[in-house]
């Protein structure tokens, strides 16, 4: 598994996920929890930005290492999505 980690297109999508989160984390500390405005600001669209190119990185690794190294691929991928839904929890928090 670590030779395959090592690759770009299995751990940049890990540390977006990562960074994403951070940022949320540090927002809502110094800032609060957003509340509801006619605009959604910078924030949002970053994360939808960033919700975009995760989904197109996951895949791109997927169609990548799926055949060649199976095992090590689906696990690695669950990491990612593991780590994508990290990255969505807060928002889903926030809404409940």
């Amino acid at each position: 598994m670590t030779s395959l980690l090592k690759k770009p297109s299995a751990w940049i999508p890990i540390a977006l996920s990562l960074a994403v989160l951070a940022t949320m984390l540090i927002s809502f500390m110094t800032m609060g929890a957003p509340t509801h405005q006619p605009d959604e600001g910078t924030g949002a669209h970053l994360f939808q930005i960033w919700l975009v190119l995760e989904f197109f990185m996951i895949g791109f690794f997927a169609m990548k290492w799926l055949a060649q190294k199976p095992k090590q691929a689906l696990l690695i991928l669950m990491i990612q999505i593991i780590f994508v839904l990290a990255g969505c929890a807060p928002i889903f928090l926030i809404k409940l």
